[in-house]
């Protein structure tokens, strides 16, 4: 909210007051439902006390769900992006965790072709693109 009232020349929310809605419920399933879940501390528990084969299947099953809410939420609303032709709030959360989904944790987007668009859409912005983990400083090398 911060940002949004110091930056109103780069919104991070649609007026339109469905649109805007539609952000902040997408927000909310990435970082309330899927994020969460995958945290490092959340997979070491996961290898610890089921073993270290149950760490991937865990991660991809819950955001499977999460993904599956979001094409859902999703489908009337999205144009370029999540919620129309602008990136907005709903972007910034999944832009993130579909690449990282993809990524990180070899998830099938074949059951997610909305999300897969957006995916698309996300690595050809310039922002998206110097944000990636592998063009930070701090990314491992190995």
């Amino acid at each position: 909210m911060y940002l949004e009232e110091k930056y109103p020349q780069h919104p991070l929310l649609p007026r339109d007051m469905e649109k805007r809605a539609i952000n902040y419920q997408a927000a909310n399933i990435v970082s309330a439902s899927i994020q969460p879940l995958q945290n490092l501390d959340v997979l070491n528990y996961i290898e610890e006390k089921v073993g270290p084969d149950a760490k991937i299947p865990w991660v991809q099953r819950h955001i499977n769900k999460g993904f599956a809410a979001l094409e859902k939420l999703l489908t009337k609303h999205a144009g370029k992006y999540a919620t129309g032709d602008d990136v907005f709030l709903a972007d910034l959360f999944l832009a993130p965790q579909i690449h990282g989904s993809i990524k990180r944790f070899n998830l099938d987007m074949t059951p997610y072709p909305l999300l897969t668009r957006l995916h698309e859409a996300y690595m050809q912005h310039p922002a998206v693109q110097d944000a990636l983990p592998e063009k930070q400083p701090d990314f491992p090398s190995s």
